[in-house]
Formats: C-alpha cells, structure tokens, sequence
C-alpha cells in the first residue's frame, strides 16, 4: 500500500487486499434506500471503493466534497465510485442532502462493517471503517489501494495517478 504522507507510516488493516485480488462482491443499500452493487458495473466499468470512518466529521467531509467537486476522476462512463461508511441510511441522506453529495453514498451498517472487515479495513475496536481506497479495473481486480487510519486524511493525488496509469494501460490494450 502507499503512503502518500512519507512523516506518516501507513495503516496496515487486518486482511488487506493485494494487487491483482478479486475485490469482494457487495450490495449496499444507498442514501435513498435503493440497493447498489459492485458487480454491476464489473466488465462494464472501472470502479473505486472509498471507505471513510463517520458522516458529518471534519476530515470525511474534506474528502466527499474532494470527490463530489473533482468527480470527472471518480464517476463518469468509464468508472463508478461507491463511497462506503458503517453511518446508517439516513444519516447518509441527511448528509447527503446537506452537502449536495449525488453520487451513491453506501450504508454498510448492517451486518456492522460487514463490507469494511471483507476489505481488511474495519477497525473492530471503534466500528468505524478505516480511510481506504481500492482502485478496481473492470473485471473486479485491485489495481491499486491505499489505507489510512481514522485521523489520516488521503491524498487523493495518487488515486488520480493510478487512475491515469490503469486508463493508459487500456487504451493501449485496446489500441
């Protein structure tokens, strides 16, 4: 995993992915109740899984209104973003309708974190999920991930930097 805060050493999660695993299958349901899987958009879509620890604090918030300001690089025709947290339903849509978020925010509140664990991101301790990034290619396999602890925010410039090196892979196995 990278570390993209060298002052910082990376989170290592319980069982983390590897590059080039078959990231596991889920359907959760979003802020508006409507059920949202990952293997959807597989063979369809590249897709990166954002997990974050709570709704409403100060550093997810940063981060979602990263994503949703800067969204071209996390959900358009050739990826899905599913942003994931342990919140419940409806505190997503609550924090989905005050900070104008449209895209799928994922409620992985019950069974608790069952999601997060399968990722190797679920801080057990807490029942929040750690700050983890799974850049997935369109066959479901891990390209690239990063895994930060609660307090850590990501950096999302090297998201943005495996996102253009997994997009330039494919149009050369294309072209």
């Amino acid at each position: 995993m990278t570390n993209a805060y060298p002052s910082e050493s990376p989170v290592q999660a319980s069982a983390p992915l590897e590059v080039g695993d078959l990231a596991p299958d889920f359907t959760l349901v979003d802020q508006y109740g409507v059920d949202v899987s990952l293997s959807a958009v597989r063979d369809l879509k590249n897709a990166v899984v954002v997990f974050y620890p709570a709704a409403f604090s100060g550093i997810c918030r940063g981060e979602l209104r990263e994503i949703r300001d800067g969204l071209e690089d996390f959900q358009h025709d050739d990826i899905q973003i599913f942003a994931v947290s342990c919140d419940s339903m409806y505190t997503l849509r609550a924090w989905a309708d005050a900070e104008g978020h449209f895209f799928p925010l994922l409620s992985d509140f019950w069974p608790h974190g069952e999601v997060a664990r399968r990722y190797g991101v679920l801080d057990d301790e807490d029942g929040f999920a750690l700050r983890g990034t799974f850049l997935l290619d369109r066959s479901g396999r891990l390209v690239w991930s990063e895994v930060r602890g609660i307090g850590q925010g990501r950096d999302f410039r090297a998201y943005r930097e495996a996102l253009a090196t997994l997009r330039a892979g494919q149009r050369d196995a294309v072209g």
